[in-house]
């Protein structure tokens, strides 16, 4: 059987362009923080859509694009997920995580309180399925399902800076309460939340240095 291929259209920069191209995506992006501090600014939806549609460009396994993207608005779901996150977390927090998990935490001044899921006006939910079903009904493996939804929110996360935007990747452990809440499917299982809006007028971030270039490149020349 064979399958329809369709010409690719090269963007065509010329090498100097392609240099500071590059340049400029790298000064952009190393302004990107991660932020607990949010506004209740209002973003509007179109905003929203553009950037899930962004992450979903993403490559996956077999193109199995092996994800759903949950966007909540609604302010008592919102007071509902922070809840449950928040009892999560506490138990993380005077019990579960071990001493050096608390101490490489500390810099990040992180706590159990997560006020941000009720601040952001968006929440976004990414949701990962190992499976799927065909339209017969028969099921249908997804590959490298990790992978591909880790992908697609890398994406998603450089979509919302590119708005001008802030998030933060918040990951409560565990996150099965998540898919409970929204009524998903067994086939979907949560794999990040992300508050996306404004950072507040008097936000602050910890002052981070990232490793230098020569401490994660390696050259085999």
């Amino acid at each position: 059987m064979e399958y329809p291929f369709i010409k690719y259209a090269p963007l065509n920069f010329s090498e100097q362009e392609t240099i500071q191209r590059s340049h400029n995506f790298y000064e952009f992006m190393e302004k990107r923080r991660s932020v607990r501090e949010f506004s209740d600014k209002d973003v509007p939806e179109e905003v929203i859509r553009s950037i899930i549609k962004t992450a979903s460009t993403a490559p996956s396994g077999a193109h199995k694009q092996p994800w759903t993207f949950c966007v909540i608005r609604n302010k008592d779901l919102k007071s509902k997920l922070r809840a449950l996150a928040e009892e999560e977390e506490k138990k993380n927090y005077d019990g579960r995580m071990s001493e050096r998990w608390l101490k490489d935490l500390a810099p990040l001044g992180t706590n159990d309180i997560k006020d941000f899921i009720d601040i952001a006006p968006w929440i976004i939910i990414v949701m990962k399925k190992s499976y799927d079903f065909e339209p017969d009904g028969t099921r249908s493996t997804n590959y490298y399902v990790n992978e591909s939804v880790g992908i697609a929110s890398g994406f998603l996360i450089a979509a919302i800076h590119n708005a001008g935007l802030v998030t933060l990747t918040h990951t409560p452990s565990p996150m099965n309460f998540i898919a409970k809440a929204l009524n998903r499917p067994e086939i979907e299982k949560p794999y990040l939340l992300l508050p996306v809006g404004y950072p507040s007028d008097d936000c602050e971030v910890p002052d981070l240095k990232r490793k230098e270039y020569e401490e994660i490149a390696i050259y085999y020349e």
